[in-house]
């Protein structure tokens, strides 16, 4: 997101993130390992990232660099073994899938967090504050919510241009609605508790409540629908650069990858151009669908 910024130290940023990413899921199993599901889920999610982060120091060709076109998967041509083959501009496969992988994770993720900031702020101040703040909230809320997800993603894309940044703003125009309804739902019920009620007799700041005492007891269903708007986004974000209104080439993602090759791809013996990014994108999905199930079923456990 910053490479231009870091200028010498983009070849070094990501190093720190390899070992992070192998302890990180090294816990998350230890500790979900009660769940098959939620485990198998999270080995496909980490397996992508660790090929994202691991990205510039893999022995990649150039993923924007002509080298020979149509060649198929397991095939030798020039010197070079092309394991995904190459596309109709002779560009590697392999090098595109996993460059386009760190697209689709940093954009998804960060716009994931963005909706999840705002919705997450504006669900607690209205269930927990209630009365005109309530019903502003909701009203601009359902507002947002009566629009078709694609027609705002559009509408809003068209207005302000095609970038990365301007798909955080989209999605969270579109999912911070629905995730305010979930957190404020949770915090009507939640207010009423007792541990809530010892904080305002201790005299805390409404702010420190919502924050302190509320939000993270009502973080098992929100960890939860992060995991399935994770795979929303990354529909989402896919959706758009197949449309032209995503992410722009000629940089390579999984979107624009299916795109190119959606009229190649006709022709059988080409169609691995379009099964690659494609079987890619769905198994990211199905990452983030299975450890959201897990994690639903180990709460209904306990």
């Amino acid at each position: 997101m910053f490479g231009r910024e870091l200028g010498p130290y983009r070849s070094y940023v990501l190093i720190p993130a390899i070992p992070a990413a192998l302890l990180l899921y090294a816990v998350a199993a230890r500790t979900w390992r009660e769940s098959t599901i939620a485990v198998a889920g999270l080995t496909l999610v980490f397996f992508w990232i660790l090929l994202a982060v691991s990205a510039p120091y893999l022995p990649l060709l150039d993923p924007n660099k002509p080298v020979a076109p149509f060649v198929t998967p397991f095939t030798e041509r020039n010197g070079i073994f092309f394991w995904l083959g190459t596309d109709m501009r002779g560009r590697d496969l392999l090098a595109r899938t996993i460059w386009g992988c760190q697209r689709v994770l940093v954009w998804g993720i960060t716009a994931t967090a963005a909706a999840y900031l705002v919705g997450t702020m504006l669900g607690l101040i209205a269930g927990y504050r209630g009365g005109w703040r309530d019903e502003v909230v909701s009203f601009v809320g359902n507002v947002l919510l009566s629009f078709p997800v694609m027609v705002l993603f559009i509408l809003i894309l068209n207005y302000l241009g095609q970038s990365g940044f301007n798909i955080v703003i989209a999605v969270t125009f579109s999912s911070a609605p629905a995730i305010m309804r979930i957190v404020r739902g949770l915090a009507l019920d939640v207010k009423s508790r007792d541990y809530i009620h010892a904080a305002q007799v201790r005299g805390e700041r409404p702010l420190r409540i919502m924050l302190v005492e509320l939000l993270p007891n009502v973080r098992g269903p929100l960890i939860v629908d992060a995991c399935l708007r994770l795979g929303y986004t990354t529909v989402a974000i896919t959706t758009l650069t197949f449309l032209g209104l995503g992410l722009q080439p000629p940089d390579p993602d999984w979107g624009l990858m299916i795109k190119e090759a959606s009229t190649t791809a006709l022709v059988f013996k080409f169609s691995y151009m379009l099964v690659v990014p494609a079987l890619s994108v769905s198994s990211l999905i199905l990452g983030f669908n299975l450890m959201a199930d897990g994690l639903r079923e180990m709460s209904l456990r306990d």
